[in-house]
């Protein structure tokens, strides 16, 4: 990039951009299917704002880093945009990631919207200068922990990889469903092949095995393993983290990818802007968005609100996350301090579980709603 690094809080006036940084995993081993969706989401509001004479007459423009699923580029690009200037971050996918990207920008002083992280610890510390649009993973797992419950699940497998973000999720699970009657068996992935996984959940008499692994490897394998076994016809396999949203999963996975429940946040009926960016997303894409094309537009639309109420100040605009005020794709967003959370959320973006119908597998069935 050539253009000269703009003063990192200053109003400017020669009607330059406004400059957004959007952290997207772009690249192997990130999620790159998600990446995609949620940079078209962020790009098509981006083209919206412009064609609605920009932040008070400066166009907006995005300056977008590929994190790759790896916090220490995560958190480099983050300085890197802080330098050029940028007035808010806004993005990134993997909660691990986005932990990252929270903490130098709270160290830098620098606004930033997380699009789709859920990690409940976004920050060591509470923040004002963090907000996030996903719910935390607490919020969600224990909705998806209720669908569990009632479709009379109490042994349930997590086939779990070292992480913090699966530790946290084995974690609120266990913790929500033993006080239910529920058990939660872990099943470390670092010491089983998908085979081996099938063993384990004949031995363990599991009515239920949970995803808490990457995609598309070691979550395919296993899936392939399981449909396969005919001792375990009658298990469900579930993906609370939303490996299935995809349409990678379901070419990887043909008939298999169906009845595999997951968490999606979306509503039941999208209201008419939903409807309207969601037909104009799938232009974009090429496919149907995902609800994480929505997460990306979103952030930009709050945020261009934000510049436009509050200029592009850093300190502003942090200040201002609790009078945000701003109709989504998905509901109106506002943020509150919500208690073990440690920084500005939005509570709460709907919560559905669904899965792709077998009988349609490029449909999804609403199961559970939270």
């Amino acid at each position: 990039m050539n253009t000269p690094p703009s003063p990192p809080a200053a109003e400017r006036t020669d009607g330059s951009s406004v400059r957004i940084g959007a952290l997207v995993p772009l690249s192997r081993p990130g999620w790159v299917e998600a990446g995609q969706h949620l940079l078209a989401g962020l790009e098509l509001a981006v083209r919206e704002v412009n064609d609605a004479d920009g932040i008070v007459g400066r166009p907006l423009e995005l300056v977008v880093r590929d994190t790759a699923a790896d916090p220490q580029r995560a958190a480099a690009a983050v300085d890197e945009l802080a330098r050029l200037g940028v007035a808010a971050l806004a993005g990134e996918y993997h909660s691990v990631v986005a932990r990252a990207a929270a903490a130098r920008a709270d160290a830098l002083g620098l606004p930033f919207l997380c699009s789709s992280a859920v990690l409940d610890a976004l920050t060591e510390q509470p923040t004002e200068w963090v907000a996030r649009l996903a719910p935390a993973q607490s919020h969600g797992w224990r909705i998806y922990a209720d669908f569990l419950l009632g479709a009379g699940h109490r042994r349930i497998a997590v086939a779990a990889e070292p992480s913090v973000y699966w530790a946290s999720g084995a974690r609120i699970l266990r913790d929500y469903l033993a006080p239910r009657g529920g058990t939660v068996i872990e099943l470390d992935m670092r010491g089983l092949a998908p085979t081996a996984v099938c063993d384990e959940l004949v031995d363990n008499r599991a009515t239920a095995l949970l995803l808490l692994v990457g995609h598309p490897e070691p979550a395919v394998s296993i899936v392939k393993s399981v449909r396969r076994d005919q001792r375990l016809a009658e298990v469900m396999i579930g993906a609370p983290a939303g490996q299935p949203e995809f349409a990678e999963w379901a070419t990887l996975l043909g008939d298999d990818s169906a009845a595999i429940p997951f968490l999606r946040y979306l509503p039941e009926r999208l209201s008419p802007l939903g409807a309207r960016i969601e037909t104009a997303l799938r232009e974009r894409l090429g496919e149907a968005p995902s609800f994480v094309a929505f997460e990306g537009y979103d952030t930009v639309a709050v945020l261009a609100d934000m510049l436009r109420s509050h200029g592009a100040d850093r300190a502003r605009t942090a200040a201002s996350w609790p009078r945000v005020a701003v109709e989504g794709t998905r509901g109106q967003i506002q943020f509150s301090r919500t208690p073990g959370i440690s920084v500005w959320q939005w509570a709460w973006t709907p919560v559905q579980v669904v899965d792709r119908d077998p009988a349609r597998p490029d449909r999804f069935r609403i199961l559970h709603t939270g």
